[in-house]
C-alpha cells in the first residue's frame, strides 16, 4: 500500500488553472495564509493581495495540484525579463501542510521554468515559508516593509544553473 501511495504521489498531474479556478484559489491562499494564525482582521487586510483574479490567470502562469477533486495547492509567477522570474504565489491547502505537496509544487515550478531557459528566480516569502524556500536553494537579499509594524517579507532569489 505505501509503495502505491508513493506512487501515486510521483505522478500527481499538476495542470494549468484556467479563469473558473480563481476563487477556488484565492478560497485556498485565504486559508492557508489564516494556518499562520495572523488573525481574521489582518488577513481581511490582505485580502486584496491574496486575490486570485480571472485577469490573473489569464495574465500569468498559474498551476494547481488537484487530486480527486481536491485542490491541494497552487503556485504563479510571471516573467519580468526574459531570464528572471518573480514567483508571486506558492500556498498549500493547510489539511496538506508538511505532507511534501508544497515540496511537489516547487519542485514542477523550478523544473518548468529551467526548461524555458530562466535563470534567476526571485520572492517576497511570508517570514513563517523562509525555511521552506532556503531548503531550495533560495537566499535572503534584502527585506520588504509590511503593514505590520516592525515586520518584514524576506526577498529571497534563487540562482538556476543551466540545463
Amino acid at each position: 500500500m505505501l509503495l502505491f501511495q508513493i506512487a501515486l504521489f510521483l505522478i500527481m498531474p499538476i495542470t494549468k488553472a484556467k479563469k473558473p479556478d480563481a476563487s477556488i484559489l484565492t478560497e485556498l491562499t485565504i486559508r492557508s495564509k489564516s494556518y499562520w494564525e495572523y488573525g481574521q482582521e489582518q488577513i481581511e487586510a490582505w485580502r486584496p493581495e491574496l486575490t486570485i483574479t480571472e485577469k490573473y490567470i489569464s495574465e500569468n502562469q498559474v498551476y494547481k495540484l488537484v487530486i480527486d477533486d481536491l485542490l491541494i495547492g497552487f503556485y504563479a509567477y510571471q516573467a519580468e525579463t526574459k531570464t528572471d522570474i518573480k514567483l508571486n504565489f506558492l500556498f498549500v491547502d493547510p489539511k496538506f501542510i508538511g505532507k511534501g505537496y508544497g515540496k511537489k509544487l516547487m519542485t514542477d515550478f523550478l523544473k518548468r521554468i529551467k526548461k524555458s531557459g530562466f535563470v534567476k528566480v526571485t520572492l517576497n516569502a511570508d517570514p513563517n515559508a523562509k525555511k521552506f524556500y532556503i531548503a531550495f536553494g533560495f537566499h535572503v537579499i534584502g527585506k520588504l516593509k509590511t503593514t505590520i509594524p516592525y515586520r518584514f517579507l524576506p526577498i529571497m532569489k534563487l540562482d538556476l544553473k543551466p540545463n
